[in-house]
């Protein structure tokens, strides 16, 4: 996370109400924004590489991978204005 990122009052908060150092709460907060920001593609890739290491064939990996992407939220992609107006106009 980098100096500017807009969370410096989260950690704060999250500090002081927590029961661990900033450091370890700057991790935490760390993953969990990397977690949300994996693209469609990033975790596919991912997700096959894991699978594969557990030894399950391509077959098997395309189906619980597809399973997996219903239930993933990913970040967006950079939109337009264009784009975002006609998101809201059709």
């Amino acid at each position: 996370m980098a100096d500017g990122d807009g969370i410096d009052d989260l950690l704060t908060h999250l500090t002081r109400i927590g029961r661990g150092e900033r450091a370890a709460i700057a991790k935490v907060v760390g993953e969990t924004l990397d977690y949300f920001s994996e693209t469609v593609e990033e975790f596919v890739a991912r997700r096959h590489a894991e699978l594969q290491a557990e030894d399950l064939r391509n077959d098997a990996i395309w189906e619980r991978i597809g399973a997996e992407l219903r239930t993933r939220r990913f970040a967006a992609p950079p939109l337009t204005a264009r784009q975002i107006r006609r998101l809201v106009y059709g």
